[in-house]
């Protein structure tokens, strides 16, 4: 039996149209890691409740993730998972309810994200029950920090006990161990954004012990030329939104902002199902990017038009086994090629 059975999977399967396009993204990926490259993930739409960390924690251990822009919503939700995962419901049925099947769910305090949901007692008020201590001894302190970091103490410090979800399947947790540069754009856009801001509003916290997204920029300039040291570090974009608009721009505001030296991004990737139209950044072809000088016409570029849910756990398991099984991936993709 092949020690490498998802690789093998893509690599004899995966001749045309999406297909063949993972399959070059993924040997292009595990190409550029072998090279010492680097690649920072973006996390848009809702994959933490999809539970992605199921492939993204490991990958994140196993040192094929560098670095992560997140929405607000994307990391609050991987700590959901961790805290109240025995209390979600699935709705496979979603396509057939009616206005009034929706209503029973909210008079059930649950909050639906397509086939799921997020149970707003464990979850949120679980989560508020500790993080909003945190905000307050900031506030009192006057300590700032950025968003990502309140939770990344959170998570660290949040007793096994109170686990429900497995640990070695939360990304954040993975993270935050790792303590993996990341960058949260917008993160008032979420829950818990909505949470601080109504402390905020109530006088009980101070706003600024966020530190805000030029903030978060202003770091991500001295983080993106270490992750871009050597071979360069890559870009890989699930959906679209924030999570990659932002990060995608440190290139050129290094090279025309701050008038520096930059490498450009060394791979770019993006798992969507957002089709090409007019004026949309998210459907736009990565030639687009090229104009922007974001990427150059030698950065391998790829467009997988999939549900990343499929799509990035078939990714993540091949880079695994690329990983655990160096020499036996690189014969069998110089068999394939």
């Amino acid at each position: 039996m092949t020690t490498l059975p998802t690789l093998e999977l893509i690599l004899k399967n995966y001749k045309n149209f999406n297909a063949r396009v993972t399959r070059d993204a993924l040997v292009a990926y595990w190409k550029h890691l072998q090279n010492g490259g680097k690649m920072l993930w973006t996390l848009a739409g809702a994959m933490s409740s999809a539970q992605l960390g199921i492939t993204l924690a490991p990958a994140i251990r196993a040192g094929l993730v560098h670095g992560i822009s997140s929405t607000g919503a994307n990391l609050e939700e991987s700590l959901f998972r961790l805290v109240a995962h025995n209390h979600y419901r699935d709705f496979p049925d979603y396509r057939y309810f009616t206005k009034a099947d929706d209503t029973r769910i909210l008079k059930q305090r649950m909050r639906r994200v397509t086939d799921t949901s997020i149970p707003e007692d464990e979850a949120f008020r679980a989560v508020e029950k500790f993080i909003v201590p945190m905000w307050v001894q900031a506030t009192n302190s006057q300590t700032r920090r950025f968003w990502h970091e309140y939770f990344y103490e959170l998570v660290l410090k949040l007793p096994a006990r109170l686990h429900q979800g497995k640990a070695d399947e939360s990304w954040l947790l993975a993270a935050a161990r790792a303590q993996l540069p990341m960058v949260v754009p917008g993160y008032e856009d979420s829950t818990f954004g909505n949470i601080f801001a109504s402390h905020v509003k109530l006088g009980e916290c101070a706003a600024s012990i966020v530190k805000s997204g030029i903030e978060y920029m202003a770091e991500f300039y001295d983080q993106y030329g270490e992750l871009s040291k050597g071979a360069g570090v890559g870009f890989f974009q699930i959906g679209g939104g924030i999570a990659g608009d932002f990060p995608i721009c440190v290139v050129p505001s290094i090279k025309y902002d701050l008038q520096k030296k930059v490498k450009p991004w060394a791979y770019f990737c993006q798992i969507s199902d957002s089709t090409t139209s007019f004026g949309s950044y998210s459907g736009a072809t990565p030639n687009e990017k090229i104009t922007w000088d974001k990427l150059t016409e030698k950065t391998p570029m790829f467009v997988i038009e999939s549900d990343a849910t499929i799509v990035a756990p078939l990714v993540l398991t091949a880079l695994l086994e690329c990983q655990q099984h160096p020499k036996e991936a690189n014969r069998l993709i110089g068999r394939h090629s």
